[in-house]
């Protein structure tokens, strides 16, 4: 009955979604918001103690499951089953190899590079996380690179692959709707369409909305910083930064009422340029030399620490450190609860332009090529940034600069090239398109999750989610104002929070995957034995058993789940 009056609800609204989905969503996200603004001390509280909670007894679990899932990776791609398509076995890719990696590419350069670039080694190279090693000694900058690369290459990179594997595989192969609950058919099945995956789908397009929002307020708070280092006069303030939410948002809501697909497109394109350009930049006016030979060392020094640091839980701190263990907490786990929010949305993204793609090319490309791309920025930008500041030394302007507020790194560290206002001009205009774009298309993913299809819902819609991403962030910039606390501790602790249910979803994902290829391989067989294959097929040992397409009122039954059905207490 309640399911009725919402879909009447929605055709009263010209809404075109799942009305329990979408209602749901809308109704716990206005919810918060609402609490927030009428308790913001005692919220603030609550998210600060869970947060504490999870990263004391969570914390190891966050780190050894990235890991794991990189290594789950590894083994599918190189598996029997890496040769699997992305959709039917006479499928190709929709896209030649260079412009998918152009994609792949564009999807390496983001908010998070232009934020951690210059901050996150010089805060390692200044207070070493590691026992023993001395702050701004040259093993100092080695291990803040290695750990920089071990935040945002490989391990991040595998929390973007795993559900972008998982959406390709089960929505193109057994003709499932784009929503998250698809992806554990294998165990739910019918039940994807129930409350259980209608639970699962309002659970993954909070983690998205909550995602979204503390990348906005990370954001935020550098251009707010860009501001300030250009015009001092005005403070890097709550407002300001409430200011600048409300002006990002305001564009993206325009491209989305106006339609400008192609020129978001062309804007994107051109945004991409221009952080290339500033990385090219920094490498021909800075020690140009230095950082060539960096490159290769860096990528090798990551690769020879990278199984100690893909471990590392720092056990002993209890009795090494003063406080106990919190490092981690505030870096690792911060960071993998938050990308583990943007799952669903780089899922359907990677998912949409690597249709047709073995599970070997997807894996092999997904993974490797951004975390190249992302190892030659943080080795320019953070080997320059280390070099500047006195390798050796006692620490100069830009361990200040980063000790006092995150968000000014790359803006002190600008003022070490020529035109450096010029330039930090630019870095402030390369971040604050990064964020209009991205938000207009994230509302559109956000708005796939609730309808399921790939198709473009009601502008209404889109402009829904998009005013209310912007309202999230500019709520918690100001709760942090509110509750005494910076705007990134206040972040950190509501994405701690939000991520890990999320967290536990995308882990579950591995089982699904395992169990829908296991049931792809027996189906195959089955229908090989019983001679329904052609004879080319059969010949190429390539079965034909992607799923039939989902009639109006019925459930899809592709040819490999009908198969599991039958299976279900082999293993998974």
């Amino acid at each position: 009955m309640a399911e009725k009056r919402l879909d009447a609800l929605a055709r009263r609204l010209g809404l075109r979604t799942d009305p329990t989905i979408f209602f749901v969503s809308a109704v716990l996200m206005v919810l918060f918001l609402a609490m927030l603004l009428v308790f913001p001390e005692q919220i603030g509280g609550v998210f600060g103690d869970s947060r504490e909670w999870i990263v004391t007894n969570l914390g190891w679990f966050f780190i050894l499951g990235v890991t794991v899932w990189v290594l789950f990776l590894a083994y599918v791609a190189l598996s029997r089953f890496g040769h699997l398509r992305l959709g039917d076995d006479d499928s190709r890719p929709a896209y030649g190899n260079l412009s998918w990696f152009a994609m792949l590419f564009a999807g390496g350069i983001g908010t998070v590079l232009m934020f951690w670039g210059v901050a996150e080694p010089m805060s390692h190279f200044a207070t070493p996380p590691l026992d023993g090693v001395d702050p701004y000694s040259a093993e100092a900058a080695s291990d803040a690179m290695s750990i920089s690369l071990y935040h945002l290459s490989l391990h991040t990179w595998a929390i973007f692959t795993l559900p972008g594997l998982a959406f390709g595989f089960f929505v193109y192969r057994y003709k499932l709707p784009l929503r998250v609950s698809s992806v554990f058919y294998p165990f739910l099945k019918e039940r994807i369409y129930g409350p259980v995956g209608k639970t699962i789908d309002v659970f993954a397009v909070l983690g998205t909305l909550f995602g979204l929002a503390v990348s906005l307020g990370l954001g935020t708070s550098q251009i707010g910083a860009g501001v300030n280092a250009l015009l001092p006069s005005v403070d890097n303030s709550m407002w300001l930064q409430v200011g600048i939410i409300t002006v990002l948002t305001a564009v993206a809501v325009s491209s989305i009422v106006a339609g400008l697909d192609k020129g978001v497109k062309r804007l994107s394109n051109l945004n991409i340029l221009m952080a290339v350009g500033l990385m090219v930049f920094v490498l021909v006016s800075g020690d140009t030399l230095f950082l060539l030979r960096q490159i290769p060392q860096s990528i090798g020094v990551y690769l020879q620490d990278l199984v100690g640091l893909a471990l590392w839980n720092d056990a002993m701190s209890p009795f090494t450190k003063e406080g106990g263990w919190g490092w981690q907490g505030g870096w690792t786990v911060f960071y993998w609860a938050w990308t583990v929010t943007w799952a669903p949305f780089m899922g359907v993204f990677l998912a949409r332009i690597s249709q047709g793609r073995t599970i070997r090319q997807f894996v092999g490309g997904v993974l490797l090529a951004p975390s190249l791309f992302t190892a030659v920025w943080f080795v320019v930008f953070g080997w320059s940034a280390m070099e500047l500041d006195g390798i050796d030394g006692s620490g100069g302007a830009l361990s200040e600069a980063v000790s006092d507020d995150v968000a000014l790194a790359m803006f002190t560290f600008f003022d070490n090239f020529p035109a450096a206002t010029l330039v930090s001009g630019i870095a402030v205009v390369v971040v604050a398109l990064f964020f209009a774009t991205s938000s207009d298309s994230a509302s559109l993913v956000v708005d796939m999750l609730c309808t399921g299809t790939p198709d473009a819902g009601p502008v209404r819609q889109r402009v829904f989610w998009g005013v209310s991403e912007g309202a999230l962030a500019a709520s918690l910039i100001i709760l942090g104002g509110l509750t005494g606390q910076d705007g990134l501790a206040a972040l950190q602790q509501v994405i701690t929070v939000i991520g890990l249910p999320i967290f536990l979803l995308v882990f579950i994902m591995m089982f699904s995957l395992v169990k829908g290829m296991h049931a792809e391989r027996g189906a195959a067989l089955e229908a090989q034995f019983a001679g329904i294959l052609d004879k080319r097929d059969a010949g190429r040992g390539r079965p034909k058993v992607a799923g039939q397409g989902r009639s109006r009122g019925s459930s899809p039954v592709p040819a490999a789940a009908a198969a599991s059905d039958d299976e279900d207490s082999s293993e998974p």
